[in-house]
């Protein structure tokens, strides 16, 4: 019996409203408004006690070092440390901003996951995402592949391949456009794109750009030797309205899936041919009278988690899909039985960013032999989870403007904080201000 590992992400002491994320209107939408680092944090944490109630094994990923000071550096700003900062901030505060973007939060778009039973050759493969679309993002590749690397060393088989080269026609999001739907005859999965490199500028998106290219999702499913993949587009529709991943319109587990009438291009046909690789599977389609894609956008309804539990599948909502149309959508499939439970969760410093319970994990399916062998620095229990709320008690701050930024006391907050962190969970000298490499 395999096990679907949650492996969720932790915002750092920076975290910010930064509206550095064009195409995700609550980014943008929130731009520049107080952020409250802790409370983020907190509920993150929340989140992941809530997924370890329901019997679902929990990891999480550590905050990546923020500000990014190689990256300024790399722009031209020297000195101390805290002299990067300062100039920094005094002369391109937007770099300032994005070097210090706790984004990485968001861990579906760490990389793409092709577990050992659907490889060719057995291993479990994990593909890191170059995120090359945003710039805030596309710094995270170095640092969470020495995570993951420690992660799975010990794991029989398991193999994490660095991203794809951050070029023009290579963009990948990661498991944000990725769905692994399994029936009667096997597991199939689905790499959803936005564009491929010949897509003519006409049948693009007028408003948003489309960040997941076609080619990119073709080479990961080679390098995870996938053996069997079904391709789609997302449509320019959801794009523009504000779906600027394909999980914010679908969302699935196992043999369930369940989504958007406007989610894919030729929908039914993909639908078939998710169909005829893996048999048959329960799908709901979610007609735009009932919830327009405006609504799901604003609800992130579909950017729940759909987790299957020995009492049925349970939904995992954000709190905003706790009434109106959403929570009509949901009665209606709590009725049918096609869900057996659903529960609401308060994610609303992450949702202020535009990312809900599904945008801040990372699935990965297991053996049993496979998930006692994950490093157990990374996984959670019950007495983890109670040191890392203290720990987050006692080094973020309730409130962070952008402003405060170039607080020279932010940078060494965060690497005190950090420190611990590694010596908490017995991490070692993970960062490169520790002379790791993350």
């Amino acid at each position: 019996m395999p096990y679907e590992l949650q492996i969720d992400g932790l915002p750092g002491p920076t975290t910010i409203h930064g509206g550095l994320s064009s195409g995700n209107l609550a980014s943008q939408a929130n731009a520049g408004a107080p952020a409250h680092p802790r409370a983020a944090a907190r509920q993150c944490l929340a989140k992941m006690r809530q997924v370890m109630a329901l019997g679902i094994p929990q990891a999480f990923l550590p905050p990546l070092a923020r500000p990014d000071l190689e990256l300024l550096r790399s722009l031209g700003f020297g000195g101390t440390d805290a002299l990067v900062v300062e100039r920094c901030a005094q002369d391109e505060p937007q770099w300032l901003r994005i070097a210090a973007s706790s984004a990485f939060m968001w861990t579906a778009n760490c990389a793409t996951v092709i577990p050992a039973a659907d490889a060719a050759d057995g291993s479990c493969h994990l593909v890191l995402a170059n995120l090359a679309a945003m710039p805030h993002r596309a710094g995270e590749a170095r640092s969470r592949l020495a995570m993951l690397t420690g992660m799975f060393a010990a794991v029989p088989g398991a193999v994490v391949h660095p991203a794809l080269p951050g070029i023009p026609g290579l963009g990948d999001e990661g498991a944000a456009n990725h769905h692994r739907a399994v029936g009667p005859l096997g597991a199939c999965h689905l790499l959803v794109h936005g564009r491929s490199i010949a897509t003519p500028a006409a049948e693009l998106p007028k408003l948003y750009p489309a960040r997941q290219y076609r080619e990119a999702s073709q080479a990961v499913a080679r390098i995870g030797q996938a053996t069997a993949v079904v391709h789609a587009r997302q449509t320019p529709r959801a794009i523009d309205a504000g779906a600027f991943h394909n999980d914010v319109v679908m969302v699935g587990c196992g043999h369930q899936l369940l989504l958007h009438e406007h989610a894919l291009d030729s929908q039914a046909g993909v639908l078939a041919q998710l169909g005829s690789r893996c048999g048959t599977l329960a799908v709901r389609e979610i007609a735009e009278q009932e919830l327009s894609l405006a609504q799901a956008v604003r609800s992130y309804l579909f950017n729940s988690q759909m987790l299957e539990t020995a009492h049925g599948t349970v939904l995992l909502a954000p709190i905003e899909s706790s009434d109106g149309p959403a929570r009509s959508v949901i009665d209606r499939l709590l009725a049918e039985g096609f869900l057996a439970r659903a529960e609401f969760v308060d994610l609303r410093e992450s949702m202020m960013g535009g990312g809900g319970p599904a945008c801040l994990r990372l699935r990965v399916t297991l053996s049993p032999r496979e998930l006692a062998a994950v490093a157990p620095g990374y996984l959670l229990t019950d007495e983890r989870l109670h040191k890392l709320e203290q720990w987050v008690d006692r080094h973020y701050r309730r409130q962070l403007s952008l402003a405060e930024l170039r607080d020279p006391l932010l940078l060494e907050e965060g690497r005190r904080a950090l420190e611990e962190l590694t010596q908490l969970c017995g991490l070692g000298s993970l960062y490169r201000f520790q002379g790791g490499s993350a």
